[in-house]
């Protein structure tokens, strides 16, 4: 029975990954599809080296699906292809956007008329090829369960080291710039780590922190040693959005320690009060911070900038991107028709979202965010399917991590937040925030497939149970069942007539083992069964109840407390 349950599982899983190809080379297609079509458009002409393109991108998406296949079989089918898909409508994007790029700055001779694509297309290959790493080698996601501690101190000092950076770029502190070579950007990876850290943190003191605490106002606020970790997190935010000046940094990083902390406790007041401590502490250092200050105003009052005496903090780039969005309508005015070029070079990084709505319009503008839902949707159902609660906190975390981003950079090119700078994942120009994302898919994919098996594949058998009441040489000196005496009741065993002992214990009826223990029916969850001892001893130490009637000596409350009894105390002894 158990084999036969082995393999329909294993054949729903090869039917998932077949499900995966189809999708991969659904989503190749839409991709190359939107690539003629605005090459159509701005050309007149099919792309030049499209087969050059398109074949190298088409093999390491095979390989990918292989090591899927190979590493990961019971891995969810539609993570993969999203990632795919996102991925390749990006490049599509910044192709069509260098296209006009060169076109419009090519007689001012600035850096805007070098293309990006190439650039990211290289990207994609070390990202697919880090994320193919990482599904091979890494066995198990509770890997990193081990160095938790130390992914939260390397992420530190990668968050921190921009701040020793002699010159900023647009306003703010995020990159690390080595000679020689590329700048990168730490936060998209300390994100991932955060991550890690913050679902061993909260595994380990998850008891702690959903410790009840003082009542204020109806609320139940925790204690106040309890407290601390939110309250250093808090600090730590602060610190990046001052010093680094980058506000979807510290957004991100506070908002997906609440959401975790939230997901562990399942306490509402730690919501509430980080809600409190994010925006009190935004509010500060919004007034004090003169760039921070410039997002706001700009955020508030985005048409002041075309006032002839306006606040020199407030760019241009807000209003415009209002007018792209406006542009679009419903449908767009189809790829490579419309105009997002005109915003400068932000057309390539957060504002590559007014591409969609101006050319693909509302349609396409719900599509995009549909496929990102649909892939935060599929990394919370992997956490409920989890059994370890480490795997549960990790694809939750990551989930809300994509999530958080996602929405802070719509928000901010859409006028619903401040500004933030931060890229729009899988879609926008940068090596380190799309690396970065895919190690989180491939994360995703591992998480999924630990997820899958559990579901998929049967649990082993339970142990027979072995009686311990008796032991072989106790059994075989045991007298015989007397026979049940004359006035025994219908269904009356041996032992149970008028001659019988009273002290003696009764047997179940039937001769049956004891009612506790496990049958097919009532399984034992794992619990070992007793050693029989000589002479019927029990072995010694505590044993696990696991919903049947606890033990005499094991306390049946949590945090030590002794057993008591629900009847109340009897003074007449009777």
């Amino acid at each position: 029975m158990r084999s036969t349950a082995r393999g329909e599982g294993r054949r729903l899983a090869a039917r998932h990954r077949n499900i995966e190809l189809g999708l991969l080379v659904l989503a190749v297609a839409v991709c190359l599809a939107g690539h003629i079509d605005a090459s159509l458009a701005l050309t007149g002409s099919m792309p030049k080296g499209l087969l050059v393109q398109s074949l190298p991108l088409g093999a390491l998406v095979a390989v990918a699906h292989l090591a899927v296949r190979r590493f990961a079989p019971y891995a969810d089918p539609l993570i993969l292809p999203i990632g795919v898909f996102l991925t390749g409508f990006g490049l599509m994007l910044l192709n069509r956007l260098d296209f006009s790029y060169k076109a419009a700055h090519a007689a001012k001779g600035d850096y805007q008329k070098l293309p990006a694509a190439p650039s990211q297309l290289m990207w994609v290959f070390i990202s697919v090829a880090a994320a193919i790493a990482l599904i091979v080698f890494v066995k198990h996601h509770r890997f990193f369960q081990r160095y938790v501690y130390l992914l939260m101190a390397g992420a530190l000092i990668l968050l921190t080291a921009p701040v020793f950076s002699p010159t900023d770029s647009f306003g703010a502190k995020r990159w690390i710039k080595l000679p020689g070579l590329p700048s990168f950007e730490p936060d998209e990876f300390v994100k991932v780590a955060i991550t890690i850290f913050f679902a061993g943190y909260l595994m380990a003191n998850r008891d702690a922190l959903a410790l009840a605490g003082r009542k204020v106002w109806g609320m139940t606020l925790p204690r106040g040693r309890h407290a601390g970790p939110v309250l250093a997190i808090w600090a730590v935010s602060l610190l990046v959005l001052i010093f680094e000046r980058d506000l979807g940094t510290s957004l991100i990083f506070f908002g997906l320690f609440i959401v975790m902390l939230y997901v562990a406790t399942e306490r509402t007041s730690w919501v509430v009060l980080g809600v409190i401590m994010a925006v009190g502490g935004a509010t500060v250092v919004g007034t004090l911070e003169p760039h921070v200050h410039g997002r706001v105003e700009a955020w508030l009052h985005p048409m002041d900038y075309y006032k002839p005496v306006h606040d020199p903090a407030i760019s241009e780039q807000p209003a415009e991107a209002l007018f792209s969005l406006g542009t679009g309508h419903m449908t767009g005015t189809g790829l490579g028709s419309g105009r997002p070029w005109l915003i400068g070079f932000a057309g390539r990084s957060d504002f590559i979202f007014t591409t969609i709505g101006e050319e693909l319009g509302l349609a396409g503008v719900t599509a995009v965010l549909l496929v990102y839902v649909l892939l935060i949707q599929r990394g919370l159902r992997t956490a409920i399917g989890l059994t370890d609660p480490f795997g549960k906190l990790l694809a939750t975390g990551l989930s809300a991590a994509l999530a958080l981003q996602i929405f802070v950079v719509v928000g901010g090119v859409s006028g619903l937040v401040p500004l933030t700078g931060k890229a729009l994942p899988f879609l926008a120009a940068g090596g380190s925030s799309l690396l970065a994302n895919w190690l989180m898919i491939a994360l995703l994919i591992k998480l999924s497939d630990s997820s899958g098996r559990t579901a998929m594949e049967p649990a082993p058998p339970s142990p027979e149970p072995v009686l311990a009441q008796a032991g072989p040489a106790d059994r075989s000196a045991a007298p015989a069942p007397t026979a049940p005496g004359p006035d025994a009741g219908p269904g009356a065993g041996p032992g149970t007539g008028p001659g019988a002992d009273p002290a003696a214990p009764s047997p179940t009826p039937g001769g049956l083992a004891d009612p506790g223990a496990p049958t097919e029916l009532r399984p034992a969850f794992g619990r070992t069964p007793a050693t029989p001892q000589p002479g019927g001893a029990q072995p010694d130490g505590p044993r696990p109840s696991y919903g049947y009637p606890p033990v005499a000596d094991q306390p049946t409350h949590g945090y030590g407390l002794p057993p008591q009894s629900p009847f109340p105390p009897n003074p007449a002894g009777t």
